[in-house]
């Protein structure tokens, strides 16, 4: 199977002949290659969404928000067949898979849901006869940039808004998870939005990410990625003047206090640590724990640690699959011997897993570090994997110090059964997302998604938030006196 991109509503082949494998990480089997695009093949996708953008803008909003609500029924329709491609490709269970297909056909209806509101606001003038209002316009062909881990949820939090909002886009998906691409441009076609009005060009952050972000008729970038990437991305984006909206890396924690129930506590960090291999920007990667609860609470995640299934993601009975490639599971090692190497002790896994159906993919064992400290690099840098570092405090105060000592700010979690902790812990912790008696993980669509400090640049997607990213916001005046009225100079009484 060969996916091509998907261009002015057809798929076609790239000037590029290259085309490039994609194996699910579980297995090694080879599912399908993937157009390696280049720039001519942006220009081609730029001049259709380009050409499809002023007539799709003139399109009154609540009818642009019907597309939404039939992409949202295929989906539900193809919910398994959706979940299936998706874990096989990416490698996270069933479960999760079918998890993240909803999260899709939640954002269609919601953000359907927004073609009769996409709400302005109207304002008493200073002057008399006159009409003061501002409106939400669309920004014309925006790029969205999206991740390997969650390959259809973040393109719904970015492409169902700038659909809503009149736009027309390219998406650039990653390059290890093309499949959930292939299968949305084929709904799209179905639900008959108009053709160039969603456009997807396969290919590398290098050559296609670069085109799209260089292109002066591209006037958004929507990115999620790593910390790195999306910093080269603003300074890229930075030199046209584009809006560019990102959402980057966590080095989320965990505080369990020692009021609070360490059975939901260890339920709440081991669904957050080892959920997606660990592959999550809301991953839990940190456990503060206060130093009465340290010894319970380590025992306790030991004991479910060791019951924890890994391996093919397609099997029901499995809780834990592959991490994405060979390069992640180096990369995940690699900072196992950095966290011996600082001192921290290494109670559990610390393994890339060999032997049996291990052999053919790329699994992790789940990993705990004890005696870390707040400056080690285990403890600030984002590993992306299945691995905890435990960190003792003694006091509330310290917990929230060392949560805000990263320079990331995704998301927190609290379990505590005081009420006034928990309030000011959702005041004071320096995340764009926080918790309370649950773990890091769990956005709802409805909420603004994203981050404080290297996680982000005060933008978000999800919620009505998404809209300010793929909005222009227009004021207007109309002056209904007949005569000339200047502001701020006409309006004494």
């Amino acid at each position: 199977m060969k996916l091509t991109n998907f261009v002015n509503g057809g798929f076609q082949e790239g000037q590029n002949a290259d085309f490039v494998p994609v194996t699910n990480p579980a297995t090694g089997e080879e599912l399908a290659e993937v157009q390696r695009s280049t720039a001519p093949d942006v220009e081609e996708a730029v001049k259709a969404a380009k050409a499809a953008q002023k007539k799709w803008a003139l399109v009154p909003a609540p009818k642009r928000a019907d597309y939404l609500y039939e992409i949202g029924r295929l989906m539900k329709e193809r919910k398994e067949q959706l979940a299936t491609v998706l874990t096989k490709e990416m490698g996270k269970v069933i479960e999760e898979g079918r998890g993240e297909v909803q999260e899709g056909i939640d954002m269609a209806f919601y953000m359907a849901g927004e073609g009769r509101r996409l709400f302005g606001e109207t304002t008493p003038s200073e002057l008399a006869d006159k009409f003061a209002m501002s409106v939400r316009a669309p920004i014309g062909v925006v790029g969205l940039i999206t991740p390997w881990n969650f390959p259809v949820a973040i393109a719904t939090w970015k492409s169902f808004p700038a659909i809503v909002a009149g736009n027309t886009f390219i998406w650039k998906p990653a390059t290890e998870t093309p499949m959930m691409a292939y299968e949305m441009a084929k709904i799209f076609k179905e639900a008959g939005l108009p053709d160039g009005v969603a456009n997807i060009v396969f290919g590398s952050g290098s050559e296609v990410g670069t085109a799209m972000i260089e292109h002066r008729d591209i006037r958004v970038i929507s990115f999620t990625g790593s910390t790195d990437t999306g910093r080269k991305v603003a300074e890229l984006g930075g030199r046209y003047l584009k809006k560019v909206s990102l959402e980057m890396g966590g080095k989320n924690a965990v505080i369990v206090m020692d009021d609070a129930d360490l059975d939901l506590a260890v339920d709440g960090i081991l669904w957050s640590a080892f959920g997606t291999a660990g592959q999550r920007c809301t991953a839990c990667s940190r456990v503060i724990v206060h130093k009465d609860a340290k010894e319970q609470l380590q025992q306790r995640l030991l004991d479910k640690m060791d019951k924890l299934t890994i391996g093919d993601g397609m099997d029901e009975t499995v809780k834990i699959g592959p991490v994405i490639n060979k390069k992640a599971l180096e990369k995940i090692h690699s900072y196992i011997e950095i966290g011996k190497q600082e001192g921290a002790e290494l109670v559990r896994g610390g393994e890339i897993l060999t032997g049996g159906h291990y052999d053919k993919g790329n699994y992790y064992a789940p990993t705990l570090f004890a005696g870390v400290t707040p400056d080690m690099r285990i403890a600030q840098e984002e590993i992306f994997g299945p691995v905890i570092s435990l960190i003792e405090v003694a006091s509330f105060e310290e917990a929230i110090e060392v949560n805000n000592g990263v320079i990331y700010g995704l998301s927190s979690s609290i379990f505590t059964a005081d009420v006034n902790r928990a309030f000011k812990a959702q005041r004071d912790l320096d995340t764009g997302i926080v918790y309370i008696n649950a773990g890091t993980t769990g956005a709802e669509i409805h909420l603004p998604f994203g981050g404080t400090k290297g996680t982000g640049n005060g933008h978000r997607d999800s919620g009505v938030a998404a809209l300010d990213v793929f909005t222009e916001w227009k004021s207007i005046y109309v002056d209904f006196s007949g005569k000339l009225q200047r502001a701020q100079i006409d309006n004494e009484a």
